[in-house]
């Protein structure tokens, strides 16, 4: 361990300038006392290590003591310095290896470009959950990554309906992350199937290992399995009449793809409005989101659909009107 931190002290100095004990020890988690021991040895060792005293003192290496990555251009240290510790990979316990792998790079930048990187950071942050986004608790998820890391069959128990568990012995192919939510992609009886991971009750590594087929490719399978569940989502679908103040809102709702329904679609009538059919991943998600375009959409069809967000704004303009009189 000690032979891991004096280096990350050494790359902290060449990324970063100069330090004091006190960054230090915050940074790699140890007491001053420790970087004090450790400067010392470096020192012994034939690294150039300098301090200063005082209020803006610290440690620094002497300017020839560093190294410089060639060929990297001003967008290319840019693109770089934007990168962060994504939460999935902290969830591996792979988050300290990559923070360490950026922190060499980051010290083998051009002397030119080290400003850069810090003024990046300070501008660009990248955070990949979601709102209101709850922490998944993942008691199986490392008994997972090792039963895909080493091609060993896992033993998973799991719920498909309430009151009742299902155990089954499984080829783990891959995990995925999709926005913070961990699944696992596995095969049983040459089936391939996915799971999330927190749904797992149980998770257990045996002693039989498994022959990957050579030509699954992980990214591939998940992309094409990803298309399916999002169609299979969107399958309840709304005939609507779209205001012309608000047809420039619905890419903000339902993404690029709704540009070419738009072009599409009929011509507007006298008042600008023009009809589209939309669709909800089922009757529920369509009222509440409807309900929340306020006149901007007017539902003709289904019927039903129609009649229920009518029936919702009658009961609330009903409420209101008769909190206004008390």
């Amino acid at each position: 361990m000690r032979a891991d931190r004096l280096v990350s002290i050494l790359l902290l100095l060449q990324a970063r300038g100069k330090m004091s004990a006190r960054e230090l020890s915050q940074e790699l988690e140890v007491s001053q006392r420790t970087i004090y021991r450790d400067i010392n040895a470096l020192s012994i060792a034939g690294v150039p290590v300098y301090s200063e005293i005082g209020p803006q003192g610290g440690y620094a290496l002497v300017d020839r003591y560093r190294t410089t990555l060639t060929g990297l251009t001003a967008g290319e240290v840019q693109a770089l310095s934007t990168l962060s510790i994504p939460a999935p990979l902290g969830d591996l316990g792979l988050g300290q290896q990559l923070q360490s792998a950026l922190l060499k790079l980051s010290a083998a930048y051009p002397e030119d470009h080290r400003h850069a990187e810090q003024k990046i950071r300070q501008r660009i942050h990248l955070d990949s959950t979601w709102w209101q986004q709850g922490e998944e608790q993942l008691p199986h998820l490392h008994t997972v990554q090792e039963g895909v890391w080493r091609d060993q069959k896992l033993l998973i128990m799991y719920r498909p309906i309430f009151g009742y568990e299902m155990e089954r012995l499984v080829d783990p192919y891959g995990l995925v992350a999709k926005a913070g939510i961990w699944y696992l992609v596995y095969a049983r009886n040459q089936v391939i199937d996915v799971r999330r991971v927190s749904d797992l009750i149980n998770a257990s590594l045996t002693d039989q290992s498994f022959n990957r087929p050579a030509d699954f490719d992980l990214a591939s399978f998940w992309e094409g399995w990803a298309n399916e569940i999002e169609s299979y989502l969107s399958d309840y679908k709304v005939r609507v009449r779209v205001s012309p103040g608000f047809i420039p809102e619905l890419p903000r709702f339902f993404g690029s793809k709704i540009q070419s329904r738009i072009s599409q679609a009929q011509p507007p009538d006298g008042e600008g409005w023009i009809e589209l059919e939309l669709t909800f991943e089922s009757f529920q998600a369509a009222r509440e989101r409807l309900l929340g375009f306020g006149r901007g959409v007017e539902v003709l069809g289904p019927l039903a659909l129609r009649l229920s967000i009518q029936d919702y704004a009658e009961q609330i303009k009903a409420l209101y009107t008769r909190r206004g009189h008390q």
